[in-house]
């Protein structure tokens, strides 16, 4: 592929991991209807939220409260310790990005065994590549070529708390590399790298009377990638991951011996400081600067503090929606940062399944809105999913995404 088509995909990568940086330097916003300002949140290496398998892809992203799975791991661990079987392996492979470029990909590799009747532990391998990009210094010089790539590597601890409530950890290192130490702005580059952790606690009862027909319930809630923040350059400022919360219910109705039919949703919210509208100067609408040489914060809060202030002020934050009295509403703009899943499940004989869901995000906020739809199969111990997403507004980067998962979980 040419440099032309290549170069745009590596800024864009760039400024994804220095969006914060760019955002505050201009002060500016996009406003895309009265009183919505485009104001999503900012975070370093992204590639960790991606929904790594194709059950959960197909359930519009949704899986803090679905049954237990071999790939439980990404959201919520703790439901390791209800999955039937001694351990299990499932790997699967995500085309990524395609109506942009055709070399990213994401491979996610999972496992985890059964220590006893209550405990279990897992691990996970998310590898991430950007595909080949030509280097360039400022004169258009070619610097070689290089494969931008991040990979995170986890492990996880769950056990039954009681017969229906378990509590999970999970520990994580983070490694991206985007730049392969090349120099930016003059400045050698270096790979940013983050120690995270997640506590995920998970409730399931099967024991459900519900008129003529039993099911079961369930509930979760995860925290994830409670880490460090990170940078690509010594000068730089360092920026939050995607620290992330997610909570969610799941319902199940066995139609008969033979048929199941299982609901569920969920919301997520980053758990990272919004950020702020920067005051102006009215005539040359340039951002105004303190003595210090910083912007000065017209509405909102400095994203610029430790993580545990972050998270916390990630729940109030935000510098508001204007209304239509010309007043602000902070609530209303956190609210519209939650973002929603839904999906519906259907097995047959608990060895087909038909899947469909729905992910919603605000205009604001990023804008991703779209309906997923999968198959799974399972012989025995062998397990196959697939799942494929339909954006709703066309000319989506994220349409036609495929995702394949192969398991295997052993009796």
């Amino acid at each position: 592929m040419t440099l032309l088509k290549r170069l745009p995909m590596f800024l864009m990568c760039l400024l994804l991991a220095a969006g914060h940086i760019s955002f505050a330097q201009n002060g500016k916003s996009q406003i895309i209807s009265t009183g919505q300002r485009l104001n999503a949140i900012q975070s370093t290496v992204p590639f960790v939220t991606i929904t790594p398998d194709s059950r959960a892809g197909a359930l519009g992203d949704a899986g803090v409260a679905t049954s237990p799975d071999i790939n439980s791991q990404h959201y919520n661990p703790a439901k390791y310790a209800f999955v039937k079987g001694s351990g299990g392996v499932a790997l699967s492979y995500t085309p990524w990005l395609r109506k942009l470029i055709q070399d990213i990909n994401l491979a996610y590799l999972s496992g985890f065994v059964r220590i006893d009747d209550k405990q279990a532990v897992s691990a996970t391998l998310r590898y991430f590549s950007l595909g080949e990009i030509i280097m360039t210094d400022i004169y258009g010089v070619n610097q070689g070529q290089i494969i931008p790539n991040e990979f995170a590597v986890d492990a996880a601890y769950s056990r039954l708390l009681t017969d229906h409530f378990s509590g999970g950890i999970a520990f994580r290192f983070i490694r991206s590399d985007l730049t392969a130490g090349n120099y930016v702005n003059g400045e050698k580059s270096e790979p940013g790298m983050a120690v995270a952790g997640d506590l995920a606690f998970y409730y399931m009862n099967n024991e459900l009377i519900m008129g003529k027909k039993d099911g079961g319930m369930a509930f979760g809630v995860n925290i994830s990638n409670m880490g460090n923040k990170i940078s690509y350059l010594r000068t730089q400022k360092k920026a939050f991951i995607p620290i992330n919360m997610r909570l969610g219910g799941a319902l199940t109705v066995n139609l008969d011996d033979y048929n199941s039919m299982t609901f569920t949703g969920e919301m997520s919210k980053l758990l990272v400081p919004t950020p702020p509208e920067y005051k102006t100067d009215d005539s040359t609408h340039q951002t105004i600067m303190d003595e210090h040489g910083n912007p000065v914060i017209a509405h909102g809060m400095d994203p610029d503090v430790p993580v545990p202030l972050g998270m916390l002020h990630s729940f109030y934050d935000a510098p508001g929606i204007i209304l239509k009295n010309g007043n602000r509403s902070v609530l209303l703009e956190e609210l519209h940062e939650i973002m929603y899943s839904t999906g519906i499940e259907y097995w047959y004989r608990e060895q087909f399944a038909i899947r469909g869901g729905y992910f919603h995000e605000h205009a604001t906020k990023g804008n991703r809105k779209y309906f997923t739809v999968g198959i799974g199969l399972k012989l025995n111990v062998f397990g196959l999913d697939f799942s494929y997403l339909v954006p709703v507004k066309q000319n989506n980067p994220l349409a036609n995404t495929l995702r394949f998962t192969l398991s295997f979980l052993f009796k």
